[in-house]
């Protein structure tokens, strides 16, 4: 049986920290692609060496138990950043487990935490995982990176398979993220109108400095096509794009394209005025996040602006068999109590963030007691990890860090290409496309 433990707290009123790799709409800051950044990154080596080889309270106390105890935490009951089904997932995996004798002869405990979409709220939930001395923080939403992730690593806490949503997330020696943030997003749509031969490109973006970044990564994946880039910065939040959406159609003529890079719920008003303007030749592109499957079904599917829209995102399409087992769980395990979404980006990286979990803590010392030392010492190993298709195999070994002195853990810069077709997001190319080159400031591979 699974235990559910929840925070409320007010919202603070500091802003969210920018990120170097976040999910549409958030806080981001650009790698710098200079041999100086790789100077940086080397020299931080010696301190994740030293951080990951590093117990903490946690150990201690979890040394002795027989039941495992892990946390997922996502905001929930704040407006348009809530997630509950990633922690549903969670609660329902370990529902799953438990009834076929739990994890290697253990009972999982499974907290969940809702953090509130506050900083306070969030530092709530590791207090509370730290309390219950919990071998790893799995698959979970935040965007308050600095004000969770010291407190986990004094535990000696591993943060495994966040959504991407903070600086710490893809710099922390104990954050083992498992997809590669909005830099891999934007870099991919960009690589993948330019294979559809868009010849000008426009991007529709946050105004703000997380969204500048945007512009960066894009240009470096059209730059090497000749693509020409149109930068259409818009508010983060407004009930009215029309000027916005008639700036990036632009002349409509053919090779056009536009990408949307806002949020999901600006994405769904930008996409009304869209709509309105009926463009004849311009091609819609976005990324998963700022729109899935539910978007395309409530915009009239096939009928709908999406028609034909390309998509990129960290996982294959949601109607492709890798979600077979997460489906099953949901229906099985789930409570009803809260929506699991499979084509929700989220709740996919939960489902895989908890399928290495369990392959992490099958391979650790079945002689001795699985502590939170005990996995992280499997997951710096640097033996690659399968997510039965749902990523390529996972490493966060030395030898896999990008070569960024902001974002050495965002290891797994690899993309999938969708487009809706007939109403439904489906593989638009098969097989995962590596952007890692593009991340990393270089050249198109030969």
């Amino acid at each position: 049986m699974t235990r559910t433990g929840s925070v409320d707290r007010t919202a603070p009123t500091d802003r969210p920290e920018s990120a170097p790799a976040t999910a549409p709409g958030t806080g981001t800051r650009h790698p710098r692609r200079t041999a100086g950044a790789l100077a940086a990154a080397a020299a931080l080596l010696p301190a994740l060496l030293a951080t990951s080889a590093c117990g903490g309270p946690a150990d201690a106390a979890a040394a002795g138990r027989t039941e495992l105890t892990v946390m997922t935490w996502a905001p929930s009951g704040t407006g348009a950043t809530d997630r509950p089904g990633m922690t549903a997932l969670a609660e329902a995996i370990g529902r799953e487990l438990n009834s076929t004798g739990g994890l290697g002869g253990h009972k999982l405990r499974v907290l969940t935490c809702n953090e509130q979409n506050t900083a306070d709220g969030v530092a709530a939930c590791a207090q509370q995982a730290i309390d219950a001395h919990v071998v790893a923080v799995i698959g979970s939403y935040s965007q308050y990176g600095s004000d969770f992730m010291p407190a986990l690593e004094r535990a000696g806490i591993p943060y495994l398979g966040g959504y991407g949503l903070s600086s710490p997330e893809f710099s922390s020696p104990l954050s083992y993220p498992v997809a590669g943030g909005s830099p891999a997003l934007i870099a991919g749509s960009g690589r993948q109108l330019v294979d559809a031969g868009c010849k000008s490109v426009a991007l529709i973006r946050p105004d703000t400095r997380a969204g500048d970044t945007l512009v960066n990564y894009l240009s470096g994946a059209l730059k090497p096509a000749g693509v020409k880039l149109t930068d259409v910065p818009a508010p983060e939040k407004s009930n009215n794009y029309t000027d916005y959406a008639r700036r990036a159609i632009g002349d409509d003529r053919a090779g056009n394209c536009v990408i949307s890079a806002l949020g999901s719920e600006p994405t769904s008003n930008l996409l009304d005025p869209y709509r309105r303007l009926a463009p004849k030749h311009t091609q819609l592109a976005s990324v998963i996040g700022s729109f899935q499957q539910s978007v395309v079904d409530a915009t009239g599917g096939d009928a709908g602006p999406l028609r034909g829209a390309y998509a990129t995102g960290w996982y294959p399409a949601e109607s492709s068999p890798v979600w077979d087992a997460l489906r099953k769980t949901a229906r099985g395990f789930g409570t009803g109590q809260a929506m699991i979404d499979p084509s929700d980006p989220g709740v996919q990286t939960t489902w895989v963030a908890y399928e290495v979990f369990r392959q992490a803590a099958g391979r650790a010392d079945k002689s001795k007691p699985l502590t939170a030392r005990a996995l992280t010492n499997v997951l710096d190993s640097g033996e690659p990890i399968e997510t039965g298709g749902a990523t390529p195999p996972l490493s966060w070994g030395l030898t896999n860090m990008l070569p960024s002195a902001d974002s050495p853990r965002l290891v797994n810069t690899s993309v999938t290409f969708q487009q809706v077709q007939g109403g439904r997001l489906v593989e638009q190319r098969q097989g995962f496309v590596d952007v890692r080159w593009v991340l990393a400031g270089g050249k198109p591979p030969a």
